[in-house]
């Protein structure tokens, strides 16, 4: 029941991507993962086909309680906001006829980016730890804004080619290790 709870207001808190909050109510909040074991399952889950905290619930669920809580936490990200979605849906054509809405939803996506810098700078600490070093870690992550938000280049292309480069770093490094 506390997975449920706790997957539950960790998806109400959230609109478009609730990664922040994920991070501060799984690690600073519950204490359920250290900051290191945080950035390994976001990496596993960025790999894994669906939304990445969707991914991580269902990771910790399996953890602590297996299958059964696997199943709790994905229930908690879904079933409330499913039912506020839903119900959103049936007056959206009411609320979108009026321009304060489009200005919140406009206000929503700025608050959405400043919670993932926020994350992203929190989470720089754990850097130290990574295989590649800090500065070809800051170097990469760099490349990366300039490519999407400079260059506008598709995300498919930046992601694939980037990414790819940073996993053979990172293989090429894990292998001078051994």
């Amino acid at each position: 029941m506390a997975l449920f709870r706790a997957f539950t207001v960790l998806a109400l808190q959230g609109f478009g991507g609730v990664l922040a909050v994920a991070q501060r109510e799984l690690v600073e909040k519950r204490g359920w993962l250290s900051k290191a074991e945080f950035v390994e399952l976001l990496a596993i889950s960025q790999v894994l086909p669906g939304p990445n905290v969707v991914n991580i619930s269902l990771m910790i669920g399996d953890r602590f309680f297996g299958l059964r809580g696997a199943a709790a936490a994905l229930a908690g990200m879904f079933a409330l906001p499913c039912v506020i979605v839903l119900s959103l849906a049936a007056v959206s054509e009411q609320l979108l006829a009026h321009p304060a809405m489009a200005g919140a939803l406009r206000g929503m996506g700025a608050v959405a980016a400043g919670l993932i810098l926020a994350t992203g700078l929190k989470l720089l600490g754990s850097l130290r730890g990574n295989v590649m070093g800090r500065l070809l870690c800051l170097l990469l992550g760099t490349a990366t804004i300039i490519a999407v938000a400079v260059l506008r280049w598709p995300l498919i292309w930046v992601v694939l080619g980037l990414g790819s480069m940073g996993m053979v770093m990172a293989w090429w490094r894990l292998r001078e290790l051994r």
